[in-house]
């Protein structure tokens, strides 16, 4: 298989062609939620191509998304470590390829290999200082500060001290991100690209030099 997993970065490519040939291959269309928050969970989750998001609801349909996954990614790991139920859910963002490794299949495997167990825990440490500087994000900053260190953390240098987000980024995926409102995000992007810090170019959004520090 083309894509390389960094779930598999430990193991030679023997052991990992093994492991996948006990997955279960599919395909999901776009917008198909891959399972709920509170579902069971038994089962990794491989990204063979496509894009995923993890996210967050209430009851009354407000969201929050935690995380996204492309190629050579994973997600749903908690299930192989004895958690029963699913802590969020998880939605394709386009035409996704996902490989499914089943909670037994990973125990048995762990019999003989050991060391894959520090894989995700690695990975699970990652994801803990991720989420804990989100929660010191919405905790500390206002909405603009939230805005701001998003656009810059989405973003690449170009030239000419500009930087650039290659995927396309809605007002409603910027609001998603950051536990606010999409009317309030366009106001704030309203002002930037009015004051010239921001740009869009080919629907990409372009940050032209050092964004303002307060709104």
């Amino acid at each position: 298989m083309d894509t390389e997993f960094s779930f598999f970065e430990s193991l030679n490519e023997t052991d990992a062609q093994q492991m996948l040939d006990s997955a279960n291959i599919r395909t999901f269309p776009k917008n198909t939620i891959v399972f709920s928050e509170g579902d069971e969970g038994s089962s990794l989750y491989l990204v063979i191509s496509g894009r995923v998001k993890v996210f967050l609801s209430d009851d009354e349909g407000k969201q929050v998304d935690i995380n996204f996954h492309g190629p050579g990614e994973y997600f749903g790991e908690l299930a192989l470590l004895g958690c029963d139920q699913r802590t969020a859910s998880v939605i394709t963002m386009e035409s996704t390829k996902l490989a499914a490794i089943s909670k037994q299949v990973f125990q048995d495997f762990l019999k003989t290999h050991p060391e894959q167990a520090y894989v995700i825990i690695q990975g699970l440490c990652k994801q803990l200082s991720a989420l804990t500087d989100n929660v010191k994000s919405l905790a500390l900053m206002d909405i603009y500060g939230r805005v701001a260190r998003l656009l810059i953390r989405s973003s690449e240098v170009t030239t000419n001290d500009e930087r650039i987000i290659n995927e396309r980024l809605t007002h409603q995926q910027i609001a998603d991100q950051i536990g606010s409102s999409r009317e309030m995000v366009s106001r704030i992007m309203k002002d930037l690209k009015a004051g010239g810090y921001v740009d869009t170019v080919d629907k990409k959004i372009v940050i032209k030099g050092a964004l303002p520090k307060n709104w």
